[in-house]
């Protein structure tokens, strides 16, 4: 049976990301660190919200495509240089992912919509754009933040804690808190959130 054109997309999307050359490492394997984080999107992303559409699932799984072809320090290490790098992700993993859904046949209003999802315009005001900024949150909190919590001091993860929980929904910060924190990541939360 050939492949839905969604099915298409997905895998040329992970194609992509398999290039990544940093790795992750989970229960002794070694992974390409974007392809991972990818499918982690994907996976939360659908404990979230079941009934996401394409349209979601696609900007999802795409939220950090080649994400390393734009290494951090080509930018001042700087709060203006960070975001500056930022945008400049999003633009691409946004070009990228239009040209993919172009190739497979997505019409341009489709195109656009993941686009739009990708660049994380209007969150707080559009459903969609605030479900993937949850699920990029609930990914952070879930698979990355316990070894990101362990290089940092405690007053700067809780200002990180704090800014994250901010971009949340209601829904979001429900889900965040069903998540299984060690009793330390715990405590830092509630500290954030009080």
């Amino acid at each position: 049976m050939k492949p839905t054109r969604f099915e298409t997309t997905i895998a040329l999307i992970d194609k992509k990301n398999a290039e990544d050359t940093n790795t992750y490492q989970v229960s002794g394997i070694e992974y390409p660190k974007e392809l991972l984080y990818s499918q982690r999107m994907t996976r939360k992303l659908l404990q979230f919200n079941p009934n996401a559409s394409k349209a979601l699932q696609i900007a999802a799984r795409a939220q950090h495509i080649c994400r390393w072809k734009i290494p951090r320090d080509e930018y001042p290490m700087d709060r203006i240089g960070y975001l500056k790098w930022r945008e400049t992700l999003k633009k691409m993993h946004a070009n990228l992912t239009a040209d993919i859904l172009k190739q497979v046949g997505y019409d341009d209003q489709f195109v656009e919509r993941v686009s739009f999802l990708i660049t994380k315009k209007r969150i707080k005001k559009n459903e969609e754009a605030q479900t993937l900024e949850d699920t990029v949150c609930l990914v952070f909190l879930d698979y990355y933040f316990e070894e990101f919590a362990a290089k940092h001091d405690d007053e700067k993860i809780i200002d990180i804690l704090k800014k994250t929980w901010v971009k949340m929904s209601d829904e979001g910060h429900a889900a965040a808190l069903k998540l299984p924190f060690s009793e330390k990541s715990l405590s830092l939360v509630k500290q954030a959130i009080a």
